[in-house]
C-alpha cells in the first residue's frame, strides 16, 4: 500500500480539505511541517464507488496539487517525517465491529474485513491510526509486529501494491505477511468499554484447595491487590509450583479478584494443547465471563473478551491490552527458544502491568530473581494429593540406535512395556525425534498386541490421538517431547528412551517424569530414562525433584506440628 505524505500546511490552508472524509476533521493542533498520510486506494473501490464523499485527489485545489501529482511511496519510505493523526471526532460514529477487531490490536489491512476507505475515514476521524509495519533501523530493518532485526530474517519480493522491490519479514510469516508498504492499523478511539467495569464476576468452582495450593493461592491475590492498589513493588510473580500440584486451581481466586477490579486478564501458553486443555476449565470455573481462546485453526481470531487464552504466537496482534497477564509454562518451548514471542508478551502487556510466570522449572535466572528477592515468589512442592514426586531411574541399555536400525528395541526397554501392560497400565514412550519415534512404533508393534500410537508436533491427528489415549483406546503412546507437559492420563507409567540426546534438558526430563503418579486414586507410578550415557540434565533432573520432595516433607512436618499456616 502506498500513500501521498501531504503537508499539514497545504492542507491547513487548503479551503478544499475540511469537507472531505479523507483529510483530518481538525487541525488545530497540527503542526505545518507534520504529514498526513492519504492512501492510494485500490481502483475496485474508486470503481464501485465505495468513497461516498467527493474524491480526495483534488488536483484543482493549488495547495494540495502539487503533493497529489507526485508519485505515492510505500509507508516505510516515510519514516523519517513526522505524522499527524487526529484526537477522535466525537460527532463521528465509528463502526463497532472495526472497534471489535482493532481495540488493543494492530493488525495487518488484509486481515480487516473492511474497504480502505472506510478505514480509512476512521483515521481522518480520529478513530484509528497508520503504523509503519517495518521500519529501517541503521544498515538493517525492525519488524514492528515482531520486534525482529535479524538480517536473515528478512526477504526481498516484487510487489504488486508497492510497484517495487519490497522487503518483508520472514520471522513472523505465518501470521500474515508484513512487508515494507504495509501499514499496521491501531484503535485510538476513546469509546465506551465494550465491558462493564462495574460487573460482578462469579467463580463456580467450589472445590478445596490443599494447604500448599492455598498459601500459593493467598500469596498471590496479596500481589494482585497490592498491584491494583498501586502498592506493588516488583511487576513481576513466580509461582513456581511441582508438576500435578494443580497449578490453574491456584489462578482461580487471584483471577477473580482481578476481573471484579475491571482489568483484562490474559493467561498465555507457548502450546496449543494447552490452551485446549484450559478453555474449557476457565469457562466452567467462570460461567458469567466472556472467554475466548486464540490458537492456530481458531475460529473466532478477533473477538474480545474478559479473559483471554492465548498460544503466545498469537499475542503477536495484540498491543497494550492486558493489565494482569499470566503466563504458564514459561519455560516450554518455543517460548523460549524464541524472542519474538517474549517480544509479543512485552507488547500485549499495558504499561502498567502485573506479569505471574507459572511453571515446575523455572529456569536459573527465575531461581536466582526468586531466592534473592528481586521476584516475588509462592513455592509449591507437593502435589495437592500430598504424595511425592515420582522418583525417576537410570537404566544404560548401550548403543541403542543401532539395535533400532534393525527394528530391536532394548529388551529393557521392551521389559518395562510389557510389565506396565501385563498391569493393566497405559504407558508413554518419549523419544528424542520423529525419526526414532517412527522406528520405535513400528518395533513396538512386533512385540506387543496392543494399540500402539505415536504422535509429534507436526502430526495432523495429534488431537484425536490424545483423546484416544486418554480414553484408553491408546495403550501405549510415542511421543516426541511435544507432550512433556499438559497432558494428564491416570495411571500412566514414563519411560524416556535416549535420554542422553540434547532435547532432554533438565526442564524437559522433569515435565517428562511429572507425567506419573498425578491422580489421588494412583499417586505412584514409574519413570525410567533410558541411556546410553548418564548426562549432567538427567543428574540435575533428579537433584531437582528430590529437592522438591525434600521440601514438600518439610511443609507436612510443619503443617502436623502446626506451623504450616
Amino acid at each position: 500500500m502506498r500513500f501521498y505524505p501531504i503537508k499539514m500546511k497545504a492542507i491547513i490552508h487548503s479551503a478544499n480539505s475540511g469537507n472531505n472524509q479523507f483529510f483530518p476533521h481538525i487541525t488545530e493542533k497540527a503542526k505545518e511541517e507534520d504529514s498526513w498520510l492519504l492512501p492510494e486506494f485500490p481502483p475496485y473501490e474508486m470503481e464501485k464507488k465505495l468513497l461516498n464523499d467527493p474524491p480526495p485527489l483534488n488536483h484543482d485545489d493549488s495547495l494540495l496539487a502539487p503533493f497529489l501529482q507526485t508519485t505515492p511511496k510505500p509507508i516505510i519510505r516515510l519514516h523519517d517525517t513526522n505524522w499527524y493523526f487526529p484526537p477522535p471526532n466525537e460527532q463521528f460514529t465509528p463502526n463497532p465491529n472495526m472497534e471489535t477487531y482493532l481495540k488493543n490490536r494492530r493488525l495487518l489491512i488484509d486481515e480487516l474485513p473492511f474497504s480502505h476507505g472506510e478505514i480509512h475515514q476512521h483515521v481522518a476521524h480520529g478513530w484509528a491510526a497508520y503504523e509503519p509495519g517495518i521500519t529501517p533501523r541503521g544498515r538493517g530493518h525492525h519488524c514492528n509486529r515482531c520486534g525482529n532485526t535479524d538480517p536473515s530474517l528478512f526477504a526481498n519480493f516484487q510487489c504488486f501494491r508497492c510497484k517495487d522491490d519490497c522487503v518483508y519479514c520472514r520471522s513472523c510469516l505465518m501470521m500474515g505477511k508484513v512487508t515494507g508498504c504495509s501499514p499496521l492499523v491501531t484503535w485510538k478511539g476513546v469509546s465506551g468499554k465494550i465491558f462493564s467495569e462495574t460487573k460482578k464476576h462469579v467463580m463456580a468452582w467450589d472445590g478445596t484447595l490443599s494447604l500448599f495450593q492455598q498459601k500459593a493461592s493467598d500469596k498471590l491475590c496479596t500481589c494482585i491487590s497490592n498491584f491494583l492498589q498501586g502498592k506493588n513493588e516488583r511487576d513481576h510473580f513466580l509461582i513456581w509450583a511441582c508438576c500435578g500440584s494443580g497449578k490453574t486451581e491456584m489462578l482461580f481466586h487471584g483471577i477473580k479478584l482481578a476481573l471484579n477490579s475491571g482489568v483484562k486478564v490474559l493467561i498465555a501458553t507457548p502450546r496449543t494443547d494447552v490452551v485446549l486443555e484450559l478453555e474449557p476449565r476457565f469457562k466452567q470455573a467462570f460461567p458469567d465471563t466472556v472467554i475466548h481462546a486464540f490458537y492456530g485453526g481458531a475460529k473466532e481470531r478477533f473477538a474480545q473478551g474478559e479473559l483471554v487464552i492465548s498460544t503466545t504466537h498469537q499475542l503477536l496482534r495484540f498491543h497494550r491490552a492486558f493489565d494482569l497477564v499470566i503466563i504458564d509454562e514459561v519455560d516450554a518451548f518455543p517460548y523460549t527458544a524464541d524472542k519474538k514471542l517474549r517480544y509479543a508478551v512485552s507488547q500485549a502487556r499495558r504499561e502498567r502491568a502485573l506479569t505471574v510466570f507459572v511453571t515446575a522449572t523455572p529456569d536459573d535466572t527465575m531461581k536466582r530473581e526468586a531466592e534473592k528477592g528481586l521476584m516475588e515468589c509462592a513455592k509449591v512442592a507437593r502435589r495437592y494429593h500430598r504424595h511425592p514426586l515420582p522418583e525417576p531411574a537410570l537404566h544404560w541399555i548401550g548403543q541403542w540406535k543401532k539395535g533400532l536400525g534393525r527394528r530391536r528395541l532394548p529388551s529393557k526397554v521392551v521389559a518395562f512395556v510389557k510389565k506396565h501392560l501385563q498391569g493393566n497400565k497405559q504407558i508413554f514412550l518419549f523419544v528424542p525425534s520423529v525419526r526414532v519415534m517412527e522406528e520405535v512404533e513400528a518395533s513396538l508393534k512386533k512385540v506387543v498386541d496392543v494399540t500402539v500410537g505415536a504422535v509429534h508436533s507436526a502430526d495432523e491427528e495429534r488431537r484425536e490421538k490424545v483423546m484416544a489415549f486418554r480414553k484408553g483406546e491408546i495403550r501405549v503412546l510415542v511421543t516426541t517431547t511435544i507432550l512433556e507437559r499438559g497432558v494428564t492420563v491416570k495411571g500412566v507409567q514414563v519411560g524416556v528412551l535416549g535420554a542422553e540426546d540434547r532435547i532432554f534438558t533438565e526442564s524437559a526430563l522433569v515435565q517428562i517424569a511429572g507425567r506419573a503418579g498425578r491422580s489421588p486414586d494412583e499417586p505412584t507410578g514409574e519413570v525410567i530414562y533410558f541411556h546410553h550415557g548418564k548426562t549432567n540434565e538427567m543428574v540435575k533432573a533428579l537433584k531437582h525433584i528430590k529437592r522438591m520432595n525434600a521440601l514438600g516433607e518439610e511443609e507436612l512436618l510443619k503443617e502436623k506440628r502446626g506451623g504450616g499456616k
